[in-house]
């Protein structure tokens, strides 16, 4: 799920919320959720975290998901 369909749900953290658990600004988190900016990697596991899963780090940098955190190739192989 991304950021913006996160944000949609009833049981979402606001943004600001979020901003705060990841240390950033809720104009930051604005611009990740209408992909004006990417989230930068350091990024991605807080925000695993802070959603409980919901948004994973897959769903923020699909591209090089699995380069930057081999596990989840080796995850995606034995599913």
């Amino acid at each position: 799920m991304n950021l913006h369909d996160y944000f949609d749900r009833d049981e979402a953290l606001t943004a600001a919320a979020l901003a705060r658990r990841v240390g950033v600004s809720p104009a930051l988190v604005y611009q990740w959720r209408t992909g004006r900016r990417p989230v930068p990697v350091q990024h991605c596991v807080p925000i695993e975290h802070a959603t409980s899963g919901a948004v994973t780090r897959r769903d923020l940098r699909p591209a090089d998901c699995n380069r930057i955190w081999p596990e989840l190739a080796e995850g995606a192989k034995a599913e």
